[in-house]
């Protein structure tokens, strides 16, 4: 009897142990799930929707993004000996090598007179930004031209300051401010007696010194008077935003100034660089500012509605 006692109870309690084991089976999964449950659900909270990729996924050929014959022609005049077939092969230019067309490409012009050497490149650079979490295509673009405009010395654009009284305008420090005459002027020289001319003065009809009977015309052996200076400048209505940085060389005692105009503007992802090299042959000539600027900017403009076709 005791042996059959002992018999009934020993599967009670091992009944009885394993409904305890898997009740806290079933406790652990459960405290399992839900800890996973929570780590996703605050995994999926945390993330944000990874920024917009770039407006250009490609670039277009920058030899013949830029082959505009008139614009060509005008900033890189061919010499007469030259035949068709070099003049062509002038206009067509000289791409540069790139391990990858889709984010770095270029083309080169070079043109050769007497009187000077004229150079022109043209670069797209297209932006990608690896961590579009944390910056989008756009904006590492932007942090690229903004490193460009820092490096040509140009202040980014902002609300404009007023000069302070008495200081003389930045663009121009020969020029003074608006309310503050040049303390060195000499003052105006009183008019001559009627019907003297005054001393130093050209009679009546006469064409001044250094000017010959035309009018605007310099005398023979007089050089004419130099054109004012443009400077380097943040530019408006190009692209994004666009700046100009015109460096002119160091003036030799016998060899001429050059002057390389390079303008980049921002478009989307892409970066575009347009540099004009005007390079004169004989001493003392420098290369209009103005005249210079404007092929660029041209050149430049016609680029930028190309990407916006």
């Amino acid at each position: 009897m005791q042996r059959k006692a002992v018999r009934r109870v020993l599967p009670g309690i091992a009944m009885l142990t394993a409904l305890a084991a898997g009740s806290a089976g079933l406790t652990g999964c459960t405290g399992g799930s839900t800890g996973g449950s929570t780590s996703d659900s605050k995994a999926g909270g945390s993330s944000a929707a990874p920024a917009q990729p770039g407006k250009y996924r490609s670039l277009p050929a920058p030899c013949r993004a830029a082959a505009d014959s008139k614009k060509l022609k005008a900033m890189l005049p061919a010499p007469d000996s030259l035949t068709p077939e070099q003049r062509d092969q002038l206009y067509a230019g000289v791409a540069d090598s790139s391990y990858d067309g889709d984010r770095h490409v270029g083309c080169r012009w070079t043109a050769q007179t007497p009187e000077e050497t004229r150079l022109l490149s043209v670069g797209f650079e297209r932006v990608v930004s690896y961590d579009r979490g944390a910056a989008s295509d756009d904006d590492k673009a932007k942090q690229v031209y903004v490193r460009l405009l820092t490096d040509a010395h140009l202040p980014f654009p902002g609300p404009a300051t007023p000069p302070s009284p008495g200081a003389a305008n930045p663009a121009n420090p020969a020029t003074p401010a608006p309310g503050n005459p040049v303390a060195s002027a000499p003052p105006p020289a009183a008019p001559p007696a009627s019907g003297a001319p005054s001393a130093g003065a050209p009679a009546a009809g006469a064409p001044a010194p250094g000017a010959s009977a035309a009018s605007g015309t310099p005398a023979p052996g007089t050089s004419p008077s130099p054109q004012p200076e443009l400077g380097s400048r943040v530019l408006e209505g190009l692209g994004t935003e666009a700046f100009l940085d015109d460096k002119l060389s160091p003036a030799g005692a016998t060899a001429a100034q050059s002057r390389t105009v390079r303008i980049v503007f921002r478009t989307s992802n892409v970066i575009v660089k347009v540099e004009y090299s005007v390079q004169p042959t004989l001493p003392g000539t420098i290369p209009p500012s103005g005249e210079t600027q404007e092929k660029a900017r041209q050149l430049a403009q016609a680029l930028a509605e190309r990407f916006n076709e």
